[in-house]
């Protein structure tokens, strides 16, 4: 895909990491956890990637491998609508912007060249990467109509009995048109039971300007499993472990 940036939100404390290390640098086979968010869209053909930072954002700069990447700082963490937000100068004007986190070490450059292959010949304006969960809990929810197609996504926190059961997660990873990206930005507000801003209420947005908004679901919810605390990082390490074999 020409014309590709991703940004990936590192910006997190972890504090369910019992440690005073931002969670991104944490490690699995003596590599950052972001570096390997990093190196996955760096596989799947991003030409740049900026890195938006918070909790000492020094040490995030420190040990990291890619020192080639853009740091842009969210000195207050008000959601993921936010946090993109403030990478606002790095995105530009035209092409495609992937969004990432930085504790999902698991996600694959295959995955997101997947991804990124369906958006295209979709001709969306914005696709989420979902996956199909046996246990969605906690997870904000792809809900489609009766035809499979794409309706919303909603947290789960925000959403009703009946779109909990939907067992088709948002992994909170996408791919957007850079442009519409923007515009919708502009427009999100904190109005949810979290007061943060919210970036899956872009999907909303770009969709009710006739926009076309999909979600490509993975059978497995491996690749976009997060990382939040020892027993999570142990888990994805033995992932890791394994397919290096």
């Amino acid at each position: 895909m020409k014309d590709l940036k991703a940004v990936i939100l590192a910006a997190g404390k972890g504090t369910r990491m019992k440690s005073d290390l931002p969670k991104v640098v944490h490690t699995i086979e003596d590599k950052c956890l972001v570096d390997y968010a990093i190196d996955a869209a760096i596989g799947a053909g991003a030409q740049e990637i900026c890195l938006v930072v918070g909790y000492k954002y020094e040490i995030v700069h420190e040990r990291i491998a890619h020192q080639e990447v853009t740091f842009v700082l969210q000195e207050q963490q008000l959601g993921t609508g936010h946090a993109v937000k403030c990478a606002r100068d790095f995105l530009g004007e035209s092409g495609s912007t992937m969004i990432l986190f930085g504790d999902t070490p698991l996600i694959t450059a295959d995955t997101l060249r997947r991804l990124s292959d369906y958006h295209e010949q979709h001709g969306n304006a914005v696709t989420v990467l979902s996956a199909m969960a046996d246990d969605p809990t906690g997870y904000g929810r792809i809900i489609r109509d009766q035809n499979g197609l794409f309706v919303k996504s909603v947290e789960h926190k925000d959403a009703s009995e009946k779109e909990r059961a939907s067992h088709e997660i948002n992994s909170g990873m996408y791919i957007f048109d850079t442009k519409a990206l923007r515009e919708a930005l502009e427009q999100i507000t904190p109005n949810n039971a979290q007061g943060e801003y919210y970036l899956p209420d872009t999907l909303t947005i770009i969709k009710e300007k006739g926009l076309k908004v999909d979600a490509f679901a993975l059978e497995d919810a491996e690749d976009i499993t997060g990382v939040n605390d020892r027993e999570q990082l142990k888990a994805a390490a033995e992932v890791i472990r394994r397919r290096q074999q």
